[in-house]
């Protein structure tokens, strides 16, 4: 089967943002294509809305064969609030210069299992404001979970299947928050899927600077290189100055994950990743077949990782379906890009003074800017950046590529607030970083005073909140422990030493925020990161006013912590760190009660759960948490917040 001969949809649509006035979505079609949106709210007439390459909507050329559309629909006639909205596409698509009116095609016809049963289109619902809300991170496809079919996504299209006809029990959206994609960490399947896949797009080759491959040509032809792509990783001029300072220990490249074996290179390889773990349609112009010439530690393992990808591409079906029904707010956390991303100032110094791993770094964001970054926050980014996004897609490599990835690197709005009831609030803990001057191998506060000054200024005079946090703000107190111990003997890449507590400035100033006198009453924090789920119940000691917070962390959607370690850690945690333990005063936290809340399926005691899924939470008209959920495969095991009232 051949992406020339035929338009179809590589991946999407995707709602991204929804208000009465604004609606934006985020799709990949094969050729490009003149969209007209029908939308038809619950017992209204139906809207017909012509788009053009204006504000509206901007359609990127990155390969011969992949457009990307990014459209953002501004109302003049509000949509109603709480209730069905159904919608249609229609494309005029220039098919290798044929009138392109003699090829129409609508969403429902090209992909005919994006509707949910009884339902003639695919729909959203505006909520007046947030009751429930799905929550997850951490989805690498080739992870084998306690049970092979455990998708996060997946149950959340199960979920939302139970309450079609139910409007007022509908998601106000989903926080995607971190680790969409792992750049990073790639089975030799999927990457040899990559490969067949961006052929098929005819991307355009790109030039390397500084690397011991001329292009992405040479990726694609080098069998050789598959599982074994730390040989061509950079290990620049200062070499032995990057084993002394990050590395010595475990004497790994800047790249530090551990499975860093096929780390994603190219701008093609992390575009084509992206349609390939968010909609089942690229997968029919690609394949998991083992191609010859593979080396021995390529070949190991190679259908054991088969096996569990066929099953991960089952479910895209009903991903693809969610995510074109409810709002999908995201933001990225490292493996997005790369592991350990700006851990320390060190790292940053190191990885960005190399042309081959800024190229690398820089292909990441740029992919996560067009694919996810823009539309959370269209306003946030001018057609310049677009323009020059189109200017790089076309000749990847060349001056206007490196200047995309210098003005990406230095951006500075990732981060975002929706106007919703309450109030969403997103920050960016990546790229506005706290360095320690004086101790450039101790890890960075997770966001820099002025960042945390502007983020106290979005949270001023609001009631509740909702703020995202990839990394949770309030975290296994053991666990941060044993990652301070590495940090001190200065290892701190060794444990992954990103939390809030592990910088002194930027954890008391983010802790002094909940002191102020005008902070949210209500604070739900959702945090992702770690591979395992908790909810915590915070307040300040000896204060009759104190916020109620809650700490709600869900992780992954597609991955999962050693059981046996975190059963001990969890353990270890309640009996050092109980409410009564001196231990505790030696914590940034000393002045907060925090109190963990048990999962119901809890056995001798746990805290923690491990189990792949996504979450769920419902809040009052006051914003606070009514209910906690971790949906898991046919069960929903929920958090007994009636034992902390």
């Amino acid at each position: 089967m051949s992406l020339s001969d035929q338009f179809c949809i590589l991946a999407g649509p995707i709602v991204r943002k929804i208000t009465p006035q604004q609606i934006v979505f985020w799709l990949a079609t094969s050729h490009p294509a003149r969209l007209t949106l029908e939308i038809q709210p619950e017992n209204q007439a139906k809207r017909r809305i012509e788009m053009t390459e204006t504000d509206t909507c901007h359609c990127l050329e990155a390969a011969r064969y992949c457009y990307f559309h990014l459209i953002d629909i501004r109302l003049d006639e509000p949509l109603p609030q709480e209730t069905w909205i159904g919608y249609d596409f229609l494309f005029a698509a220039d098919m290798q210069n044929a009138e392109a009116d003699a090829h129409q095609f609508r969403l429902t016809e090209l992909a005919d299992d994006i509707c949910y049963p009884d339902k003639q289109t695919p729909g959203f619902v505006i909520r007046s404001r947030i009751k429930h809300i799905l929550h997850g991170s951490c989805r690498k496809p080739h992870h084998k979970a306690n049970r092979l079919d455990t998708d996060g996504l997946v149950i959340a299209d199960e979920y939302l299947s139970t309450c079609i006809d139910e409007a007022q029990n509908w998601p106000a959206l989903i926080m995607m928050s971190g680790d969409q994609v792992y750049a990073d960490d790639v089975a030799t399947p999927m990457l040899v899927a990559i490969h067949r896949l961006v052929e098929q797009m005819k991307w355009p080759n790109e030039t390397f600077q500084g690397a011991q491959l001329i292009d992405s040509q040479s990726l694609k032809q080098n069998a050789e290189l598959y599982f074994q792509r730390e040989k061509i990783l950079p290990k620049d001029e200062v070499d032995g100055e990057v084993k002394q300072l990050l590395f010595s220990s475990v004497k790994k490249p800047i790249f530090t994950s551990d499975n860093a074996h096929n780390h994603l290179i190219s701008l093609e390889e992390v575009f084509a990743m992206y349609l390939l773990v968010w909609s089942p349609e690229a997968w029919q112009f690609t394949g998991l077949s083992m191609p010859k010439g593979l080396s021995e530690q390529a070949r190991s393992g190679y259908q054991d990782k088969q096996a569990i990808l066929e099953q991960f591409i089952s479910g895209l079906p009903k991903v693809r379906r969610v995510m074109a029904h409810l709002p999908c707010a995201m933001i990225f956390d490292d493996h997005d890009i790369t592991d350990d991303w700006n851990l320390t100032a060190n790292w940053e110094r190191i990885a960005y003074q190399n042309d081959f791993s800024r190229r690398i770094l820089g292909n990441a964001l740029l992919a996560y800017f067009v694919c996810q970054g823009w539309g959370n926050a269209p306003q946030n980014f001018p057609d310049e950046l677009i323009e020059l996004a189109q200017a790089a897609l076309i000749q990847p490599g060349a001056r206007e590529h490196e200047k995309l990835i210098s003005r990406l690197l230095k951006y500075e709005h990732w981060h975002y607030s929706w106007q919703t009831k309450p109030k969403l609030v997103v920050v960016d803990s990546r790229t506005q970083r706290w360095q320690s001057l004086s101790r450039p191998d101790s890890p960075s506060g997770l966001m820099d005073w002025e960042a945390l000054t502007q983020l106290q200024l979005d949270l001023l005079d609001q009631n509740a909140v909702i703020l995202v946090s990839p990394a949770p703000i309030f975290g296994v107190k053991l666990i941060e422990a044993i990652q301070r111990l590495f940090t001190w003997f200065g290892k701190p890449l060794m444990v992954d030493a990103e939390n809030w507590m592990a910088h002194k400035g930027a954890a008391y100033t983010l802790l002094n925020m909940f002191r102020h006198p005008k902070t949210p009453q209500h604070f739900v924090i959702l945090s992702g990161d770690v591979h395992y789920s908790y909810v915590f119940s915070i307040g300040l000691k000896g204060r009759k006013n104190s916020p109620h917070i809650w700490q709600i962390t869900s992780s992954g959607l597609r991955n999962e912590f050693p059981q046996g370690l975190l059963n001990w850690l969890d353990r270890l945690n309640r009996w050092l760190y109980a409410p009564w333990s001196p231990l505790n005063w030696f914590t940034k936290r000393k002045h907060m009660r925090v109190e963990p809340v048990k999962p119901g399926k809890a056995s001798r005691g746990e805290r923690l759960l491990n189990q792949a899924g996504i979450g769920l939470v419902e809040l009052n008209e006051h914003g606070e948490p009514v209910k906690i959920v971790q949906l898991v495969k046919n069960e929903a095991i929920d958090f007994k917040l009636s034992d902390n009232n």
